[in-house]
C-alpha cells in the first residue's frame, strides 16, 4: 500500500508483470480480507488517473475478468510489446524462458489449459486452496533439489523472443535475480532487466525519458 500511494501515484502507468500474490485460487476469493486492501488500493491508484496493468504470473494466472473489473485493471498478454517514453518495451512475466526446467514447463502446460482451469474452478474454494498449499509445498521442495541454472532464463529461449519483437526494452520477472542484461541482436543493443522479487528487496522498475532506473522500496 505504501508503494502504490507514495511511488506509483507519481508514475503515468503501472505494470506489474505477475506474481502479484502468493497465489490465485479464483475470482470467488475477491471477498478475502487482504485481497480487499489491494484491490481498494489499486481502486485509489486508478480513480486517480494512473492506470494499472497485470499480467499472470505462475502464482496467480487464473486472475479473470472478475477481479480486473473490481480492481479497476487491465489484464495483459504475455508477452506484450508497447511504447514507452519512445522506446518499444517488451514485458513479460519470464517463466516460460525457463526451458530447461521440464518439469516445470509440464506443469505450466497443463495448468494454463482451459478445460483444467475449468475443472479446477469448478471446486469448492476450500478444496483448491488445499490443491494449491500442496502443490506449493511439492514446488518448494523440488526446488531446493534443482540447479539454480535450470531454474533460471535460457539464452536460446530469450534470442528467440528477441528476434520476434526486437524491442529496444525487454522487462521480465521471474526468476527473483534482478540484474540489467546488455545484449544485442543482429547488431541492435537491447537492455534487458530481470525484477527482483518483493520478499526482502521491494524492488520496482522506473522507465523514463533517460531510460530505466532500477530502485528498492525505503
Amino acid at each position: 500500500m505504501n508503494f502504490l500511494q507514495n511511488t506509483a501515484s507519481h508514475a503515468k502507468a503501472l505494470y506489474i508483470l505477475g506474481d502479484l500474490f502468493e497465489y490465485w485460487a479464483g475470482d470467488d476469493d475477491i471477498a478475502d480480507t487482504f485481497h480487499q486492501q489491494i484491490i481498494q488500493g489499486f481502486q485509489a491508484l486508478a480513480s486517480s488517473g494512473v492506470p494499472i496493468f497485470i499480467m499472470h504470473g505462475n502464482r496467480d494466472f487464473l486472475i479473470a475478468d472478475g477481479f480486473c473489473k473490481v480492481a479497476q485493471v487491465t489484464l495483459l498478454e504475455d508477452p506484450t510489446l508497447i511504447t514507452l517514453c519512445g522506446k518499444k518495451v517488451l514485458l513479460s512475466h519470464g517463466d516460460d524462458l525457463c526451458t530447461d526446467d521440464v518439469a516445470y514447463q509440464q506443469f505450466r502446460h497443463q495448468v494454463r489449459n482451459k478445460i483444467w482451469q475449468t475443472d479446477f474452478l469448478s471446486q469448492p474454494l476450500s478444496t483448491r486452496k488445499q490443491q494449491i498449499e500442496a502443490i506449493r509445498a511439492r514446488s518448494e521442495q523440488e526446488k531446493s533439489q534443482k540447479q539454480m541454472e535450470i531454474m533460471d532464463v535460457n539464452n536460446d529461449a530469450v534470442q528467440a523472443l528477441l528476434a520476434r519483437y526486437t524491442p529496444d526494452i525487454f522487462i521480465h520477472g521471474h526468476t527473483h535475480r534482478p540484474h540489467h542484461h546488455a545484449t544485442t541482436f543482429n547488431g541492435k543493443p537491447i537492455s534487458r532487466w530481470v525484477l527482483g522479487d518483493w520478499y526482502e528487496q521491494g524492488s520496482f522498475l522506473m522507465l523514463n525519458a533517460e531510460g530505466c532506473v532500477s530502485s528498492a522500496l525505503e
